[in-house]
């Protein structure tokens, strides 16, 4: 597979987990960690006995398929081991079928798993190995019952494997509870790398983002990219504006179904789109190794959703570039404690000018001229050639004229403000002071409690924008928002508070995971 020698995680854990120790490790994407848990559990299942004995648990179908590919790559020549892949979305009996035939690791989600298992055609008595990955984001998804579930269906003394990039009260709690004496294996943050990812910022308005992004396209000559938004509503607007301007784009995020969601990444990998426009629980599960830049077109809420991302360029030894845009003073600072935390340097970037896009296009031609002449068998033209010599144009028009037919006409750009993010509040309604008067609360709304406030450096913008971006509600439908220190009360439309509870538990506000509630 052309591993030469093991990462951090790798090095620290495979020899723990070959003797059947507990491990609780904490390691973010790109770090090596299916493989840390993948190759002990791979050696120490019996080839010879045809039932489950390893079950590795993901929070998205899509990294439940990346994990199943690296496994099918390290058992490649146990030719008596046999993986499957369990998920929802798609019908059950052939999952059923095949677990019938004997295999002996299922890589799943949680839900489909304990389907499988009601139904009795998942038995983990005989299971050895339980594997939680990334499960950080399955606690965030609600997932903590049915993990506890799950377990239970699996023999006590059985070794228990939980990595996760992060490790929050639950995620300690869980393996206190369910696990024997782990050891705890941390990557500290100065271990990831981001050395082959030059990393750039931009000062911009909101309205010139999209301007910016066509600039750096042209001018850098990228071909496969990943751009990131923070709500399903930007990520839908930006791939409907890209698509009107002749980009082969498309948008991933939770509304669409699992065989939309396939057809997308299949339509990414196979090159039919060269932008994927992603939410961050979307991306989830997203291995594609050369993607030459990702865009973060909304500046991340948390500081390790700004490391999944990147992580997804300069793979296999390739250089690549992560360009963020920054609107306003507070996602400048923003900006800024994600380069203390990465110990990287994220470099101001410069805007393309018409005059360096002309001269990038001019200079990609010229090479490819030189590679053709060199590579290339151009018999058979030199009549053509012979015949544009012979007409009374010299040689030097008659080349300009061919290289503007292959140029076409010079795109026309459209002009961009390049002054710094603060001038967002002076050049827009944005940042107006506007006059409020204080007005009854509206008493037939329902009252919901948020268990984030002042203390987590909550606002009341900060709880409207994720209401509105992750349930698609409209302003008129929410009312008061009332901010205390630890907590923080919202008025919803009745009609919508049961939608809100439940979208709003699997999402994040400004980084932090929220309980969302009845006010009593």
């Amino acid at each position: 597979m052309g591993f030469t020698e093991a990462t951090p995680i790798q090095a620290e854990s495979i020899p723990h987990l070959l003797e059947g120790v507990d491990i609780v490790g904490q390691a973010q994407t790109g770090t090596g960690k299916t493989a840390a848990f993948g190759i002990p559990t791979a050696e120490k299942v019996d080839a010879d006995y045809r039932a489950v004995q390893a079950i590795v648990l993901c929070p998205t179908r899509e990294l439940a398929m990346q994990v199943a590919v690296e496994f099918k790559k390290l058992i490649k020549y146990k030719e008596r081991l046999f993986t499957l892949t369990v998920y929802g979305g798609v019908a059950i009996d052939p999952q059923i079928k095949n677990l019938k035939k004997g295999v002996q690791i299922v890589i799943g989600t949680p839900g489909r798993v304990i389907d499988l298992i009601k139904r009795r055609a998942l038995d983990l008595s005989t299971v050895e190995t339980v594997v939680f990955d990334e499960a950080d984001e399955m606690l965030n998804m609600g997932f903590r019952d049915d993990i506890e579930f799950i377990l239970q269906q699996t023999p006590k003394e059985r070794q228990t494997i939980l990595f996760s990039a992060t490790m929050p009260p639950a995620i300690l709690a869980l393996s206190k509870q369910y696990m024997h004496e782990p050891l705890s294996i941390k990557i500290l943050k100065k271990e990831l790398t981001v050395a082959n990812i030059q990393q750039f910022y931009y000062e911009i308005r909101s309205k010139d983002k999209i301007n910016l992004m066509i600039r750096l396209i042209d001018y850098h000559d990228l071909q496969l990219m990943l751009v990131f938004c923070n709500t399903k509503r930007m990520a839908d607007q930006l791939n409907e504006s890209l698509q009107k301007r002749g980009y082969k784009a498309e948008a991933l995020h939770g509304d669409l179904s699992q065989k939309q969601r396939d057809l997308v990444m299949r339509k990414f990998r196979q090159g039919q789109i060269n932008m994927l426009i992603a939410t961050d629980v979307a991306a989830r599960g997203i291995d594609v190794d050369d993607v030459d830049a990702v865009f973060n077109y909304d500046i991340p809420l948390d500081d390790e959703a700004y490391v999944h991302r990147i992580g997804r360029t300069g793979r296999a030894g390739r250089v690549g570039k992560a360009f963020n845009f920054v609107t306003g003073r507070k996602e400048l600072y923003k900006l800024q404690d994600i380069q203390r935390y990465t110990k990287g340097t994220i470099e101001v970037g410069i805007i393309p000018q018409k005059e360096d896009l002309l001269q990038a296009k001019q200079e990609k031609l010229v090479k490819v001229v030189q590679q053709t002449i060199q590579e290339s068998d151009l018999a058979g033209l030199e009549e053509m050639v012979q015949t544009l010599l012979d007409t009374d144009f010299p040689p030097e028009s008659i080349l300009a004229a061919l290289l503007k037919i292959h140029l076409g006409e010079t795109p026309r750009y459209a002009e961009i403000n390049a002054s710094p993010a603060k001038g967002e509040k002076k050049g827009s309604d944005k940042g107006k002071k506007r006059k409020r008067t204080k007005r009854p609360r509206n008493t037939d709304m329902t009252r919901l409690f948020f268990n984030v406030g002042r203390d987590q450096r909550v606002s009341p913008g900060d709880i409207l924008g994720a209401i509105l971006g992750e349930t698609g509600l409209r302003s008129h439908q929410v009312g008061d928002i009332d901010i205390y220190d630890k907590y923080t009360f919202v008025d919803i439309d009745p009609k919508e508070a049961a939608k809100v509870i439940k979208v709003m538990k699997k999402n994040k506000v400004k980084g932090n995971a929220v309980n969302v509630e009845l006010a009593e």
